[in-house]
Parts: C-alpha cells; structure tokens; sequence
C-alpha cells in the first residue's frame, strides 16, 4: 500500500524536551573513539574529562530526537526497508556541556523516484536552548524509502549535495582507528537499533556481522575535520554534510580525504580503508577562519 502523502505532510509535531548531562557529553566522545589511541591526549581528555570539559558540536544530531520516529504506523513507511542517506548540520552557537534543549521536527517533502527506486524523504529538526530560547543547531535528514515509491508524488527538485573535485588528488588525508567494541558504546547516546547490536538481526538485514551507526562514523569524520581545519577548536565547526554510500564495520580503519575549497570551506569523503570503499561522499565543511 503507497504511502499516504498528504497524510504525511500534515502531521504536526509536538516539541521534543531534552535535558542532557556532562556525563552524556563525555560519553558521546567516547562513542566516537575518542581517547582509544592515547588516553593522556589533552586534545581528547578535553572531549571526555570533566576538568577542562568541552562538547563536540556533532552531538547535536543526539539531542531531542525521537528515535524509531518513522517506524510508526501512522506514516505507512515499509520502516524494514528505510536507509538514512544524508546528514546535514548547522551550528549557529556553541554546544552546550549540558542543560536542556527542545527540539522541533517537520518533514521539508517526499520525492517519488519511482515504484522500483523507492522515495526520498527530507526532514529537519532544529534544537533551541530551553533557559535563553537561543538556537543552537538545524539538522537536515535525508531518509531513503526503498520500499516507498510510486505513491505518485513529484519526482523532480531534490536539493543536490557538491561533488568532491574530481580533477585532483586530495590535499590531506587523515586516518582514524574504530574501536571494535565502538557500536556498543556509540548506542547509549540513544540509537538502539538492533542492527548495531546483535549478530543475528545484523545478518537478517544482509551483514556479516552489526555495522556501525552512520551517525557515528559521522561523527568521528567531524572530529578529524575539526582537528585538521579548526585547530581543534570545535566552537569554529560551522557546518558539515554528507551522504552515506556504503556501512562501516566497527575495527576498520578510516581515512578522511579533504580538499581545501576557500577560506573556511573543504569538501570531504571518507574511505574504509582495508576494503577501499567509499563510505560517506559528497562531504562538505564549512569553518570559521
């Protein structure tokens, strides 16, 4: 049965409350692999230890979401079949350590590729700070409906993300170690998802073995960029997207190619680099000078 369209695009949703603690915020950074190399590292203990604690503006993408959100009947989305493709965010003031933030949701559109090439969903949730009503991040998601298309809705004006450039070799590479145990760390900030967790349930889906969150190998992408073009300054992280093209394997080493643009501006991919596969694309940086 299609998807209902109008149904969809009606639904109003109700503010999302969130009250984080500085234990989240370490935790979240320890999600990422931070301090797995060298635990001494004060570029890392100041993302996990309280004394000189500062957040990582990624940890936006955690807060005031509703997990599961599309697998509610009342969408009528085949949720089994739903691919997160693309992740944007925009950081319009430094991430708190804690406090308490509200989130607001709604679904942009609904692009039909077809009955065979599913549907494209795009949605965006920006989070306010509760105490000053200051807002602190815009999050774009990008959902591919494999299981979705031919409701007969537009399949034309999708937003389309900038190409790396193809006509020259990155200008800096950066590599970074996936714990194997990071999937089971990186899920206690809030995305339970089986498919992460347990075997059997991974190899339902078609993996050898639970893949890693997309969201968290984003999220250790943003900390190489933050590291290499922010002076390791996350307070200067403007903005950062990319696509997801192909899952990560907790243990795997992963590259980050990076190619200035401008002053403040990089686009980015990132390689898993035993299998030499291409895992996020069409990366884009924006960062204060």
């Amino acid at each position: 049965m299609p998807i209902d369209y109008a149904r969809i695009k009606s639904i109003q949703f109700e503010a999302v409350r969130h009250t984080y603690t500085r234990r989240d915020t370490m935790l979240y950074a320890l999600g990422l692999g931070v301090g797995a190399d060298d635990p001494t590292d004060a570029s890392d203990l100041k993302y996990v230890y309280e004394k000189s604690l500062v957040a990582l503006p990624m940890q936006a993408v955690t807060l005031a979401a509703v997990p599961m959100l599309l697998a509610d009947p009342a969408f009528g989305i085949n949720y089994k079949l739903l691919l997160h493709a693309e992740q944007t965010l925009v950081m319009h003031k430094p991430l708190p350590i804690e406090g308490t933030v509200s989130g607001e949701f709604c679904i942009d559109e609904i692009y039909d590729k077809g009955k065979e090439k599913g549907a494209i969903m795009y949605m965006t949730r920006k989070i306010f700070d509760t105490a000053s009503g200051d807002l602190i991040a815009t999050m774009g998601n990008v959902a591919f409906l494999r299981g979705d298309g031919g409701f007969g809705g537009k399949s034309e004006g999708a937003p389309k993300p900038r190409a790396v450039p193809a006509d020259r070799p990155a200008d800096r590479s950066v590599t970074m170690r996936s714990p194997l145990n990071q999937a089971l760390v990186y899920r206690l900030s809030g995305d339970y998802n089986p498919l992460h967790s347990d075997p059997e349930i991974a190899g339902v889906a078609g993996f050898k073995k639970p893949i890693l969150h997309g969201l968290c190998h984003y999220g250790m992408a943003g900390r190489a960029l933050i590291k290499t073009l922010c002076g390791d300054d996350p307070s200067r992280l403007l903005k950062l997207d990319t696509r997801f093209t192909s899952p990560v394997y907790p243990g795997e080493t992963l590259r980050v190619d990076l190619w200035n643009i401008s002053g403040g501006d990089a686009s980015f991919r990132v390689v898993a680099s035993e299998r030499n596969v291409i895992v996020q694309d069409f990366g884009r940086c924006e960062y204060r000078n």
